[in-house]
């Protein structure tokens, strides 16, 4: 699925439409450049699940944890990550297996890591300041 978002008033129906998109999946993997969104829209869907913490990059936490209206949203950066030991270490995949929502940052980074079922969501900025939002649900 192909989503075109013109401005940040979009972001909460392209967030609707991503979460219906996903159907059962509850990982997230989102690609793109610094900067293209993908911390705004995990802010936007993390909303979207119900939840009124604070959401913020976990940049140097590796991982925040959210209360939504009825589970838990785990939101990784593994941007600073050296090497996916970093990640084994933190015990990544009791958080993936767990069945709360997962929306992961830069998980290129960890790619003999990811799960087996997830949905990519792929950003890029577009020249007039639109993003373009490639939605794809994965059975591994």
């Amino acid at each position: 699925m192909l989503l075109t978002v013109q401005t940040i008033s979009e972001l909460p129906a392209a967030a609707e439409a991503i979460i219906e998109h996903a159907a059962n999946n509850r990982i997230f993997l989102f690609y793109g450049d610094m900067g293209a969104g993908k911390t705004t829209l995990i802010k936007t869907l993390c909303r979207l699940l119900g939840t009124t913490d604070a959401v913020t990059s976990p940049t140097f936490a590796i991982v925040n944890e959210y209360q939504a209206a009825k589970d838990k949203i785990y939101h990784f950066d593994f941007y600073r990550l050296k090497d996916q030991t970093e990640a084994l270490d933190m015990g990544y995949e009791e958080y993936f297996h767990g069945g709360a929502y997962c929306f992961v940052e830069w998980p290129e980074k960890i790619p003999d890591l990811l799960p087996p079922h997830y949905t990519s969501i792929s950003i890029k900025a577009l020249s007039d300041g639109s993003r373009q939002i490639n939605i794809e649900n994965f059975l591994v």
